[in-house]
């Protein structure tokens, strides 16, 4: 189920140009960061109107108020009304930043995105929300607002690294485990080098423009799409600081193993099923080794989980594959023992 505002297209030209045909604003921004502006924006800049170029520097490590201050001085530095549209050329940094900083300059104004990496393509982009992270926690400050379009071309695939692909991949499988088992086998029966992207994010699409028009500001079904999130965001959190940060795909497929594992303990989940998707993820996504004082320090972060609520830790859970369930309570023991059970996969 597709939305009106969400395009797929390989023919970037037509669709712009239908769009701009469409609309005027007084002033157009592009958000870019250093590596869509060398591969990205000059595959759409001559179906763009004249406009101005808003850079920011990649990563999550960027996604906070300061970035925010520079976006909003650059836009009203360039003069823009309440008439003006932001462009959002990126992944999901660039995504829910610039469409943060377009919903709140002026009480608002429009924007559309064009996400430019597979995790963007087929999750960040698509339903709404929008935030950046605070003192560490990811996506602490935000608010859901759809963007007038989006418009999604595979042709951006070709200028990712495997492993942005493959960290973009981690969402696909969670669309496919809590919603589709019938998609299942497209997915564990080939190896990563063989998925059909195209195939892959028109479903995934499809998956969470379903869930998310029945449940726009998550206060039940939406819940299902976290599926993973509850410790990989707490992972992503952890490492984000460190010499080596964790794409947030890679913290994902760590979160969904271990999750995999509570979803056995609270949702009885087959254990054949659990150790297939166990035995993929680490063929995919190999293992991060865990010490124990970080395996405590990533559950006492999992406590901040949007989700949770008077304190308890909330997870989407599988009941199997294809079927998911939401507002799990489970402890912080828990989420150590899980993490222990991942660390013990290594």
């Amino acid at each position: 189920m597709i939305t009106e505002n969400i395009v797929i297209t390989d023919r970037l030209e037509n669709t712009f140009n239908s769009f701009f045909q469409s609309v005027a604003y007084s002033d157009v921004g592009v958000l870019v960061d250093e590596n869509t502006l060398q591969h990205c924006y000059p595959l759409i800049y001559d179906f763009l109107p004249d406009h101005h170029l808003i850079q920011i520097q990649s990563g999550e490590i960027h996604k906070n108020l300061n970035i925010c201050s520079h976006i909003w001085q650059k836009m009203t530095d360039a003069g823009f009304d309440r008439k003006a549209l932001l462009v959002n050329v990126g992944g999901g940094v660039i995504g829910d930043m610039g469409g943060f900083c377009a919903a709140t300059y002026k009480r608002g104004i429009d924007f559309i995105n064009i996400p430019t990496t597979l995790l963007a393509q087929v999750d960040a982009a698509v339903g709404g929300k929008l935030g950046i992270d605070f003192q560490g926690f990811k996506n602490h400050i935000g608010l859901f607002k759809d963007p007038l379009k989006v418009i999604i071309s595979p042709v951006f695939l070709n200028t990712l690294s495997k492993r942005e692909l493959r960290s973009g991949f981690a969402e696909v499988i969670k669309h496919s485990l809590i919603a589709d088992r019938n998609y299942w086998p497209n997915i564990v029966h080939h190896p990563f080098e063989k998925q059909d992207w195209p195939s892959h994010i028109t479903h995934s699409v499809n998956i969470k423009s379903e869930v998310v028009s029945k449940d726009f500001k998550e206060d039940g079904l939406r819940k299902v799409l976290n599926f993973g999130h509850t410790i990989g965001h707490a992972v992503e959190s952890y490492f984000l600081n460190t010499p080596s940060p964790l794409l947030h795909g890679e913290a994902i497929a760590m979160g969904m193993l271990s999750e995999v594992y509570l979803s056995q303990k609270y949702c009885q989940m087959p254990e054949n099923e659990a150790s297939q998707i166990e035995r993929f993820l680490l063929d995919v996504y190999g293992h991060v080794d865990l010490e124990d004082i970080q395996i405590k320090e990533i559950a006492r972060l999992a406590i901040q989980d949007k989700k949770n609520e008077r304190g308890a830790i909330q997870c989407a859970l599988l009941r199997e594959i294809g079927q998911a369930v939401y507002d799990v309570k489970v402890g912080v023991d828990d989420i150590e023992e899980a993490l222990n059970h991942y660390k013990n996969k290594g």
